[in-house]
């Protein structure tokens, strides 16, 4: 009976690496490193002031709005509003 995981001849043999190639591969192993350290430490910021800001009585959920509809095109958000008025009306909310 043929297995197609015991035929090994269609996997080829990994390709050794150049010292070139093997430092590259070191850096950019160290690179993404320090950037997940770094990104994990700004979540952690992040959270620390998220939590500050509602321990003074500031709605989180608001907030995150907040900073997601600034990050938005002008003409994006105006056209999103729109359209988030007309289903609205559609669906008798407003």
């Amino acid at each position: 009976m043929y297995d197609a995981d015991d035929d090994q001849s269609h996997v080829s043999a990994p390709q050794a690496l150049t010292s070139s190639s093997k430092e590259k591969l070191r850096q950019f192993v160290a690179r993404i490193e320090t950037l997940e350290t770094e990104k994990t430490e700004l979540a952690e910021q992040l959270k620390e002031v998220y939590g500050e800001a509602k321990s003074l009585g500031f709605d989180t959920k608001a907030l995150r709005a907040v900073i997601r509809l600034r990050k938005q095109d002008a003409n994006d958000r105006a056209e999103a509003e729109m359209m988030l008025d007309l289903y609205l009306e559609a669906v008798g909310e407003i």
